[in-house]
């Protein structure tokens, strides 16, 4: 089982950006764990994909039933609030996907708490930093198991 985990703008900045909101783990701190964490789950591999451009982003969503990835986890960062396009991708693929964040949106600004992009998913977990991604990982091995 393959998944496919991409992270939006100003991701690669974690662990120096605003760590009283998004932690100080760097990204490719959270991408080690979330491979060892992944290593844990039978038959499983994850690819990671990070950029700050919304075409790269929906022309990576696009490759993915062609490149074999089974289910998919978003973080699309600010995009999460202004991104059709990427709401558009997400549903075109029709594989399972679930929307992640590390900080609880519900609890930031108010442009922050509504996100476009999350009904194209079969779910969002949001403000549990690193266990976001986790729990999606270990949520996509099962629904895809049982599916």
């Amino acid at each position: 089982m393959k998944i496919l985990i991409i992270n939006g703008p100003n991701l690669q900045l974690l662990g120096t950006r605003e760590t009283k909101i998004y932690g100080s783990l760097s990204l490719d701190k959270i991408n080690l764990t979330l491979t060892k964490a992944a290593s844990k789950i039978k038959n499983i591999s994850i690819e990671f994909f990070q950029s700050n451009h919304e075409g790269e982003i929906i022309d990576k969503i696009g490759t993915a039933k062609k490149e074999k990835f089974d289910a998919l986890v978003i973080n699309p960062a600010a995009f999460t609030h202004t991104s059709y396009a990427i709401y558009d991708a997400i549903k075109a693929i029709d594989i399972p996907s679930v929307e992640v964040h590390l900080s609880n949106i519900y609890k930031r600004e108010e442009f922050r708490k509504h996100s476009v992009t999350a009904p194209a998913s079969i779910g969002v977990i949001s403000g549990l930093g690193i266990k976001s991604y986790e729990y999606a990982i270990s949520y996509l091995a099962e629904y895809i198991k049982n599916n």
